[in-house]
């Protein structure tokens, strides 16, 4: 299990992160946002509002679309984080990146991991997040809490990635994220 960022940081740039042309699609940019509590190792998640058109009640990483005031698609992260948590830019340490992934929404999403101070007086954005989950790192190293599954989209099929945690699934592109940085750190 990781002890601290800088482990974290060396893990992930041992990898260099794959980058995909946009092809058509819009770019956005996704915060896995870590910390420690109680000296363990925590991801953040947020479950979206069950009020909002797009991805109702998911779970997922703070992010979302590129602004054209962004300069790059870390900034993109952090912005998004801040509107969502209220977690200030200047308060995230950025560790790393992961590779592109490709939303079924036709996005093209960038992650990148970012260390923050715990406790955190967050200001959530009620109005898009219904919940904050803070979930042990260990958590998700438990095989029984993984599963996969193939779905159809538009002709193909395509691995869907699950996690249970408590009474919910994180699922989908989330997952996909997640589990790429799950492996990145604990096989470096």
């Amino acid at each position: 299990m990781i002890a601290d960022g800088e482990q974290v940081r060396r893990a992930l740039k041992g990898c260099t992160a794959k980058r995909l042309p946009l092809e058509g699609m819009r770019p956005a940019a996704v915060l896995i946002p870590l910390f420690f509590k109680n000296q363990s190792p925590h991801l953040l998640f947020t479950r979206r509002s069950d009020d909002l058109e797009h991805h109702s009640g998911e779970i997922s990483f703070p992010g979302g679309m590129v602004e054209p005031e962004d300069q790059d698609l870390s900034v993109t992260a952090l912005r998004e984080t801040e509107e969502e948590m209220g977690i200030a830019p200047e308060d995230v340490q950025l560790l790393g990146e992961l590779d592109d992934f490709v939303s079924i929404h036709g996005y093209r999403v960038t992650p990148f991991v970012g260390i923050y101070s715990w406790p955190y007086p967050y200001r959530v954005a009620t109005e898009e997040i219904a919940e904050i989950l803070e979930v042990p790192l260990g958590h998700f190293l438990n095989p029984d809490i993984h599963r996969k599954e193939d779905w159809r989209h538009k002709g193909r099929t395509y691995p869907i990635h699950f996690y249970r945690y408590e009474n919910q699934d994180i699922w989908g592109l989330t997952a996909a994220i997640l589990r790429q940085f799950i492996k990145r750190i604990t096989t470096a």
